[in-house]
């Protein structure tokens, strides 16, 4: 019996998350990330005295120049001077008044230490700010004699202050690395995900194209044992079908003979039915041989009328003298497959209901065919359902019921047959990527379903 082809939603995002991609994707990216982080506490570790220094010997310079340019000028050029300062150098100089609205500096890791050393060279009285009467800059007090004055300086010049280029670039190595990681995870998985699909084609019966045998030594080993694996199991599945085909015409030739013999002796009537009857299960038996080892190709498939095949087959089963049909058939149901096996499949099924759900204290068999449509596009599916009304099977052994030569005591205690009927129908059904599905039937009986994709 087969799993159910749908997963619940819970055990679909599991299986996302634990696919070979996305492991390795998350791992590459967890890595990059941790690695920029690291780098960048790093840098700011490593530069944050010189960037200290720096920012702060350029302060002490401006203000140092500043005031003894406003010092040793001529007062009638102050004005002049003041001029220039803020054309050519984006310097502003301000009286200092009591009644100023003096905001807090810059709050980050650097201003502090700048504090420090910009008031051990200009004075413990000196003053920062970042907005002074609601103008944004880079404030800083001075004295000239008995007066005080704000410095203003363009923040653009004070630069490191904060760490949004910093956090900009990270972003930047950020997102390259996540699109590098994706695409190397990529490249990882390529031959797993060539290796996973020609196994599932294997699996279906159809042929798989042989995988390149190149790239890094394990992918090279892995895909050559692949195919050298499938062109083994290629030549025992011919060499299979070719043996049983022999034995089975070896064994037909002297059945057909012993057919003869028994026609033209002089037997009872009763003994000339047991032999007959004994010829015919041996034929049977051969039958079933045959059926069993011939292979479905998967290229003979074709769109295939399920509705009519189900139909044609329910009409004939109706002609056999213990058989009552019941038939509850949709019409339009089509699917990719070959007819000949389905059909078979159908009548192996019938048979088999025929032979072991007998409908209690009746000397005939109910067999019920049904047949739905149910979704669209990818996930329209085709259900087909063949029950009987017999007595059934002890849940405990209904495995046991698709493996080869298996025949249930209490279920098939009258059987002939070699036990290959439902292992025929479960291994075409497997060879079209089908699902079947066995259970007892509520009421009473044995009820076989198959699920199609639909066309």
């Amino acid at each position: 019996m087969k799993l159910p082809s749908k997963l619940p939603f819970g055990l679909r995002i599991a299986s996302l998350k634990s696919g070979l991609f996305w492991r390795t994707f998350f791992l590459l990216g967890a890595l990059t990330t941790t690695s920029m982080t690291a780098w960048v506490g790093m840098i700011s570790v490593v530069q944050h005295e010189p960037q200290v220094q720096q920012i702060s010997s350029q302060v002490i310079s401006v203000v140092t120049i500043t005031h003894a340019a406003l010092t040793h000028s001529a007062p009638e050029l102050r004005r002049e001077l003041l001029f220039e300062l803020v054309s050519n150098e984006g310097i502003r100089v301000f009286p200092l008044e009591d009644d100023d609205k003096v905001e807090p500096p810059a709050d980050n890791a650097l201003m502090p230490d700048i504090e420090k050393l910009v008031k051990a060279k200009l004075g413990a009285d000196t003053r920062f700010s970042s907005k002074v009467n609601g103008v944004a800059g880079f404030w800083v007090s001075f004295n000239i004699d008995d007066d005080q004055y704000w410095l203003m300086l363009e923040r653009e010049r004070i630069r490191g202050l904060t760490g949004i280029q910093w956090l900009g670039w990270a972003s930047v190595v950020s997102v390259v690395s996540l699109l590098g990681a994706a695409f190397i995870s990529s490249l990882i998985n390529l031959p797993l995900r060539r290796l996973t699909q020609a196994t599932r084609d294997f699996a279906q019966g159809k042929r798989p194209a042989p995988l390149p045998e190149k790239g890094p030594l394990e992918i090279l080993e892995a895909n050559r044992s692949f195919n050298q694996m499938v062109d083994d199991l290629q030549q025992v599945e011919s060499d299979r079908a070719v043996i049983l085909a022999g034995i089975s015409h070896d064994l037909r030739t002297p059945l057909a003979r012993m057919q003869l013999e028994v026609e033209m002796a002089n037997l009872s009537q009763e003994a000339r039915e047991g032999m007959q009857s004994d010829i015919g299960q041996m034929d049977a038996i051969i039958g079933q041989f045959l059926d069993y080892a011939k292979p479905t190709e998967a290229a003979s498939f074709i769109n295939v009328d399920i509705s009519e095949l189900l139909t044609d087959t329910a009409h004939e089963a109706a002609r056999l003298p213990d058989v009552r049909i019941g038939t509850d058939i949709a019409p339009g149901a089509h699917a990719m497959g070959n007819a000949t096996d389905i059909k078979r499949v159908i009548n192996n099924l019938i048979e088999n209901a025929r032979r072991y759900g007998k409908t209690p204290g009746a000397d005939y068999t109910e067999i019920d065919i049904k047949c739905s449509v149910k979704g669209m596009h990818a996930a329209k599916r085709v259900t087909i359902e063949v029950q009987d009304h017999g007595s059934g099977v002890p849940p405990e052994q209904i495995e046991q019921l698709l493996k080869p030569f298996t025949r249930l005591d209490e279920a098939r205690s009258q059987a002939n047959g070699a036990g290959l009927g439902l292992a025929i129908v479960d291994r075409v059904i497997t060879r079209h990527g089908a699902e079947l599905h066995v259970r007892n039937r509520e009421g009473g009986g044995l009820l076989i379903q198959i699920v199609m994709k639909g066309l």
